[in-house]
């Protein structure tokens, strides 16, 4: 026997697959992800994301371009850094697109791949969640308006009921109607102003001859639609009225960007709210959540010895 070949005989063996080396991922890539994980929103996550970014992957500048509410365009929601030079686009799902500006970002495109199911997935669930709350909000409203017509229908005709010219009552019963249907309509709507002396015109008249004297000072605008305004302040001199009130007085200021308009009346007063809402008049919870729709508060103060001052305020500029 050939001792060489005794030496080199080996059993039969299947030859071993090659071990595939996947490739280093870059620590970067980790500190990537994770500015965006512990971010406590979508916005806060892609600003720290940015920061990345520019500071580990030496990228001159990004744009961050999001959907525009009409979902057919894109619009600069956040900008960082030099905004000239090679710009390379990345999407991000649903949340838009990255623009990365400067000779670096190839090298980023792994990294930004990573990060885009998370990004698309943050954006969804944050556009879900605001319809969600847009959904409730316009029910509150509905509800909030059901009621309003309910309680204002059933005021007219209890007074036509008891008026001598029944016709002229259930003609403004309808007109009331036809106002708070305008203020439905306008709370669906986007910015509008007031002019106080129309709005305060207007809801004295809606009244017919509430019986009392109404002195009015008021010039400039609010930031809430006037239909709205009117409605508001409608209610607020009817319970004026249904407090036994003989004087009721409407004022206006305005500094800076902070408007206020009040309601003074000399009725029966808060010591007794029940009279200062009562019979059919609404209650004023409803008048604050519409109010507060379009960024303003109502509150009431007491007035010296008797009555009660209305007061609606708002922050900002009228339009």
């Amino acid at each position: 026997m050939n001792p060489t070949a005794t030496a080199l005989a080996f059993p039969d063996q299947a030859t071993a697959a090659p071990t595939r080396i996947r490739p280093l991922r870059s620590a970067f890539d980790d500190d990537l992800l994770q500015a965006v994980a512990v971010s406590a929103d979508l916005r806060a996550g892609i600003t720290n994301a940015v920061t990345v970014l520019r500071r580990d992957y030496a990228i001159d500048g990004v744009q961050w371009w999001s959907p525009a509410a009409d979902g057919s365009s894109l619009r600069v929601e956040l900008s960082s850094g030099d905004a000239t030079g090679p710009r390379t686009a990345m999407s991000i799902g649903a949340a838009g697109t990255l623009v990365l500006i400067g000779d670096s970002a190839a090298p980023v495109e792994p990294a930004i791949a990573r990060l885009r199911p998370v990004l698309h997935h943050w954006w969804t669930a944050e556009q879900l969640a605001e319809h969600v709350s847009l959904l409730a909000r316009k029910n509150e409203a509905l509800e909030d308006f059901a009621a309003l017509v309910a309680h204002d229908v059933k005021s007219s005709l209890l007074s036509a009921l008891r008026s001598d010219a029944p016709r002229e009552n259930l003609s403004r019963a309808l007109e009331l109607v036809d106002s708070i249907l305008e203020a439905a309509r306008a709370d669906g709507a986007v910015g509008g102003a007031a002019l106080l002396a129309d709005a305060v015109r207007e809801a004295v008249a809606d009244l017919g001859d509430p019986g009392v004297e109404v002195i009015t000072s008021v010039t400039g605008r609010l930031p809430v639609p006037a239909a709205s305004l009117r409605f508001v302040l409608r209610n607020l001199l009817a319970n004026a009225v249904a407090a036994g009130a003989r004087t009721i007085h409407v004022s206006a200021l305005a500094r800076e960007d902070r408007h206020v308009l009040a309601v003074a009346d000399d009725g029966v007063g808060l010591g007794s709210i029940d009279g200062y809402a009562s019979g059919a008049q609404l209650g004023l919870a409803s008048f604050r959540r519409l109010l507060a729709r379009f960024g303003g508060t109502l509150v009431l103060k007491r007035r010296g010895v008797v009555g009660t001052c209305a007061v609606i305020a708002f922050t900002g500029a009228p339009e």
